[in-house]
């Protein structure tokens, strides 16, 4: 039951994401600058997250709240923060569909970090393990399939591959630094996720980490802020899409799919919330050829059925690794009702 609700989540999620890039990089051309838009968008979440909070445990207690999990949450605000400038620099000089396209690079760094932290357990002699490493492999070049081939038209619109097309009107100087910032926000990505996976494990309460962790990322932002942007208008917001973009992000990717991130972890691994991002990409194409009127091409539907298949073969190694996990506490649970009746009794025998 848990299994399907996670990955429910998850997809919807992905649907989400995918207008988010296109808002901010629309109101970053009309002038919102991204070290505002990071300062701003935590500060609503932090105004979002709190009343949330206090419903959530009005009849509950939470976790206790130790300087250990303080401190690992503070290195986790550290991290959001760079991968947040990151993102929006690399937006900023770069395209919407280069930012899905780098993103795609985040489960094969996830799948390195989890390995190193061991997060994650590699047996290649593992039906399990097999799976997961041949799916992650596979969605990956599903999603360079997607992004680079283009193959001959099943369906007629005057449109041409998205991200070739974008590449031709960005200048090359810029497009080199935006691929840069956003490859780079996939490495810092894949990090956090193990990060996370750290934290939350240890203390359970994934609205409360988000909230501290945006309060972090806040008072750094803040302080970088004040240094770097000196333009007095770039502060200001009106009633535009600037203000779109800073509710649209505090609201979906500073809280909502933080905490959602956070509780897939928590259940999951990070393996598997990774593995979404390539899946972000067919989401993107199928909105475009059936909302945008956009063409459909031999490469995304042959490159969009790869990624199915790496995406499968990863949620069944998952499912499998659930289900040894499940017989070991049953079998352990069995061998406890079976012992010896008179066991507890021996500590009276002189």
């Amino acid at each position: 039951m848990w299994g399907t609700t996670v990955t429910a989540v998850m997809v919807s999620t992905e649907f989400l994401e995918v207008g988010l890039n296109t808002v901010n990089k629309t109101a970053m051309n009309r002038g919102l600058s991204d070290f505002v838009l990071v300062l701003y968008s935590n500060i609503l979440a932090i105004f979002i997250l709190a009343p949330c909070i206090f419903i959530f445990y009005r009849k509950r207690t939470p976790p206790l709240l130790t300087w250990s999990s303080i401190c690992k949450i503070f290195l986790l605000g550290v991290l959001s923060y760079a991968g947040q400038i990151c993102t929006y620099i690399g937006l900023r000089y770069g395209s919407p569909t280069l930012a899905s396209a780098m993103a795609d690079l985040s489960p094969a760094f996830t799948f390195i970090f989890s390995i190193i932290s061991r997060m994650e357990k590699l047996d290649l002699g593992i039906k399990s393990s097999q799976a997961k490493s041949l799916g992650t492999l596979v969605s990956i070049s599903g999603a360079l399939v997607v992004t680079l081939y283009k193959g001959l038209p099943l369906t007629s619109a005057p449109s041409t591959n998205r991200l070739l097309d974008e590449l031709l009107l960005i200048p090359q100087s810029n497009w080199i630094i935006g691929g840069l910032f956003l490859a780079s926000h996939s490495v810092i990505f894949a990090i956090i996720l193990n990060v996370q996976t750290w934290i939350i494990r240890g203390y359970p309460a994934e609205m409360i980490v988000t909230l501290i962790c945006s309060i972090f990322v806040s008072i750094l932002s803040s302080l970088v802020s004040l240094i770097v942007e000196k333009d007095p208008n770039a502060w200001r917001l009106g009633l535009n899409m600037e203000l779109i973009a800073v509710v649209y992000t505090a609201a979906f990717a500073v809280a909502f799919r933080s905490v959602v991130h956070k509780w897939a972890l928590r259940r999951k691994g990070p393996i598997y919330v990774a593995m979404f991002k390539p899946l972000g990409m067919v989401i993107a194409l199928a909105m475009g050829v059936t909302l945008l009127g956009d063409t459909l091409y031999l490469g995304s539907l042959l490159g969009a059925a790869i990624i199915a298949i790496g995406f499968y073969a990863v949620i069944w190694g998952q499912s499998q690794e659930e289900r040894l996990v499940e017989d070991a506490e049953i079998y352990d649970s069995e061998r406890s009702s079976a012992k010896d009746p008179l066991l507890p009794d021996r500590g009276l025998v002189v």
